[in-house]
């Protein structure tokens, strides 16, 4: 099998992984809403990735994952901070709270980035050639 194919499969485990930590992150940051029935989701797709031995490879796709929902929230409060008012039909207006998106995604862009930068390093020097297939 050739190098990039292996790669390519360690990127895929990345990517897997950060489903899984996007997913307890939403679960947490929904804990009153839908969070329960989404860390179960997430729980037993840990367990399935866990399963394969080759799945490791791609671990550090968790931390990157978490920061996923938080991009989300620092999009959804993009005009804030403050009260923000917007119209909608028939003459009227809706306000609504929102924070500062700005914590939110600075914590999403070091959890991205810090995900990242673990896996290429932790993949860096693997030998490719005696991974498993």
């Amino acid at each position: 099998m050739s190098a990039t194919a292996v790669e390519g499969r360690q990127w895929i485990w990345f990517f897997a992984w950060m489903a899984v930590g996007a997913g307890y992150a939403l679960g947490v940051l929904g804990a009153l809403t839908i969070g329960l029935f989404v860390l179960i989701i997430t729980v037993v797709a840990t367990i399935l990735l866990r399963r394969d031995p080759r799945s490791p490879a791609g671990l550090p796709g968790l931390v990157s994952g978490l920061s996923l929902p938080l991009f989300y929230v620092a999009y959804l409060n993009r005009a804030g901070p403050g009260t923000i008012c917007r119209a909608i039909g028939a003459g009227g207006q809706e306000c609504t709270d929102e924070w500062s998106p700005w914590p939110w995604l600075a914590i999403g862009v070091v959890l991205l980035i810090g995900g990242f930068v673990q896996f290429v390093r932790a993949n860096r020097g693997r030998d490719v050639t005696s991974a498993p297939a």
